[in-house]
């Protein structure tokens, strides 16, 4: 019989991953594998406890977080963010998507909260990357792979923002990454904290989930996992555990700027699974309305289709993926959550009770889904 194991060990034995933690929950029944090293020499072993660059599986986080500012009143769905955000107060659009960035026009109407939190604002990843506008972003706003020590603080973020157009008007498309982060921005301007304290005192901590954050402490660095590429022999280091991760940001990216555990993850996990309730019946996190607004597809069919180099036929929730016809054995119907950049995965399944993680520290080449995630949910769902 296939255990967890032996999906993981191979990726490692073969070369193309140093290390894998992977996590399969079902109900009370619990597996967990870890297996390779922290690092390509092989000197660390890959516990259950390492820690892990999780990327843009920091968008459900961040999703989570919106929707508690909602819950208080503080923000509505239908509210135009301008008030927060007064630089996005009169956007442009480029005439077409492939026109300069000084060929514009107004926006047909303001950008709202629920356009950020869909990703249909009009700013991000399309799936032409060549476009001039998609341009400025890799260019101005260091979209892309996570490079937290690079990006400028989130007021000089905005200000950047604001001198590049939308590649589309606000509702019309769905694109991919930038939002997060402008709503990483809200939420501190909105609270009136720093966005990691806020994520530390409104969510992890009443999560248990003690080992995420945008950097980690010093002690900790021992079970810190090093990051790398691939490259023409085999893989080259992009950061070791003394590097960008090892203090707090400028600018800490609510897209991917996150680090965690396979266990911390579990417990976000859980908490969406229960609606919103945090374990033990200490209460809430989030209403039930909120977890079901998080893991709703919003997108029409035109607007899934034109994500697709991204969505696969996935539909977009709040701040994850949401499977809406199964098109493989571990696309079940339901199934919320995301991809990391930097390797790694993590979805609950309502229909089934389960929980999925998987992390690696294998910078992914493109969108598409390496092929341990795909063996890692096809065994997941149990085909």
């Amino acid at each position: 019989m296939t255990s967890l194991r032996d999906i993981l060990e191979p990726h490692v034995s073969n070369g193309s991953l140093p290390g894998a933690v992977g996590l399969v929950a079902r109900g009370d029944r619990v597996e967990v594998e870890a297996v390779g090293s922290a690092d390509i020499e092989g000197t660390v072993p890959v516990v259950r406890d390492s820690i892990f660059r999780i990327a843009s599986l920091t968008k459900p986080v961040t999703a989570a977080a919106v929707m508690m500012l909602v819950e208080e009143g503080r923000l509505a769905l239908e509210d135009l963010v301008a008030p927060w955000l007064p630089e996005l107060g009169s956007p442009v659009v480029v005439r077409t998507p492939g026109s300069p960035v000084d060929d514009v026009m107004p926006a047909d109407r303001a950008i709202t909260l629920a356009d950020l939190l869909t990703f249909r604002a009009g700013y991000g990843f399309p799936s032409d990357f060549s476009l001039p506008a998609v341009g400025l972003l890799v260019d101005e706003l260091k979209q892309g792979p996570p490079q937290p020590q690079r990006i400028a603080a989130p007021d000089a973020w905005m200000k950047a923002l604001a001198r590049i157009p939308l590649l589309y008007q606000p509702g019309e498309a769905w694109l991919y990454n930038t939002c997060s982060d402008i709503l990483g921005v809200l939420i501190a301007r909105v609270s009136g904290q720093p966005l990691p304290e806020f994520l530390a005192e409104r969510i992890f901590e009443p999560l248990g989930m003690v080992d995420t954050g945008f950097a980690v402490p010093a002690p900790d660095l021992g079970r810190f996992t090093s990051y790398y590429r691939p490259a023409e022999d085999g893989l080259e280091l992009v950061d070791a555990p003394d590097g960008q991760w090892s203090s707090i940001p400028a600018f800490p990216s609510a897209a991917g700027g996150l680090v965690s555990t396979v266990d911390d993850l579990y417990a976000f996990g859980r908490m969406v699974l229960a609606g919103g309730a945090l374990d033990g019946g200490r209460g809430r996190l989030l209403s039930e309305e909120s977890v079901q607004q998080m893991t709703t597809d919003w997108l029409t069919p035109v607007q899934r289709a034109g994500g697709e180099l991204f969505l696969e036929g996935q539909g977009w929730g709040f701040g994850g993926s949401v499977d809406v016809t199964p098109r493989d054995p571990w696309n079940v119907p339901g199934r919320y959550g995301w991809m990391g950049g930097t390797g790694t995965a993590a979805h609950v399944v309502p229909s089934t009770g389960a929980v999925t993680v998987l992390l690696t520290q294998r910078e992914m080449t493109g969108p598409t889904p390496p092929v341990l995630m795909r063996h890692f949910w096809t065994y997941a769902a149990g085909a």
